[in-house]
């Protein structure tokens, strides 16, 4: 009989990409006026906590319910169409190099690899379609003939959630779980990656890297692009797409000032 396949399942906020990625997707939508500069203000401030303390529960809920308050009644095919623009004009940049190369050096070994997010599978589609991603699971939200009902289907792919999510995913395609790894920043993940062979803290919050550390996990930073590049730097032929992109992101922010 063949032996259960392997793959590896990432976060996406502050995993993959700095910051919150449902953010990045209001403004696009703020551009092309779907709503106000004040309820963009309210996903800016919520965005900005969830940059400085990580994620809380109470205010994914909070935004969640505006979100899909805001694109009630919307098309679907238009979301899409504005998630590619938003990779474009916003999320591209944010992707965090290093953590861009550990995908690729699975995806290298033949490993699928898989965006697992509690942002719209709209949005998570795209971004691990540009990245060359295997694929997305991400939150689903209900449509009926192609407009959004303002209404979810199941939950949001948060904590316990995500995981059952890869569970599914992993009993649908023949996945050993035991030899899959699992991404993430934040103690919120913990129900994913406890239940994988390889989990790895990437950017971890405090409570992470607490549970890492008495764990014996892997545990990478890649807050800042310095580090990052020399992480890349010992991948290998792998890594060397992702130390490009480092090289790339450190000469603008040294350009603009940014730290």
């Amino acid at each position: 009989m063949p032996q259960p396949a392997e793959a590896a399942f990432f976060d996406l906020d502050n995993t993959m990409v700095r910051g919150a990625s449902l953010y990045y997707l209001a403004r696009g939508l703020h551009a092309r006026h779907f709503f106000s500069r004040r309820e963009l203000q309210l996903f800016a401030r919520r965005s900005l906590h969830f940059a400085l303390r990580g994620e809380n529960l109470g205010h994914l809920v909070e935004v969640r319910e505006l979100a899909l308050a805001l694109v009630a009644g919307h098309r679907t095919a238009d979301l899409r169409a504005i998630g590619e623009e938003v990779y474009d004009e916003y999320v591209g940049a944010k992707v965090r190099p290093g953590t861009q190369a550990l995908a690729s050096r699975h995806l290298a070994a033949g490993v699928p690899v898989w965006l697992v997010t509690a942002a719209p599978v709209e949005l998570a589609d795209v971004i691990a379609r540009r990245l060359g991603l295997t694929g997305a699971l991400g939150t689903v939200a209900e449509n009926v003939d192609g407009t959004y009902t303002g209404r979810l289907i199941g939950e949001p792919l948060h904590g316990e959630a995500k995981a059952r999510a890869v569970r599914d995913l992993a009993a649908r395609r023949g996945l050993d779980l035991a030899r899959c790894a699992a991404y993430s920043d934040s103690a919120n993940d913990l129900p994913l990656l406890s239940m994988v062979g390889q989990p790895v803290a990437v950017n971890p919050d405090a409570t992470l890297r607490r549970h890492a550390a008495a764990h014996g996990w892997p545990v990478h930073e890649f807050r800042h692009w310095r580090t990052a590049a020399r992480w890349t730097a010992r991948l290998g032929t792998a890594g060397l797409a992702g130390a490009a992109a480092v090289s790339l992101v450190g000469l603008v922010q040294r350009r603009s000032g940014r730290p």
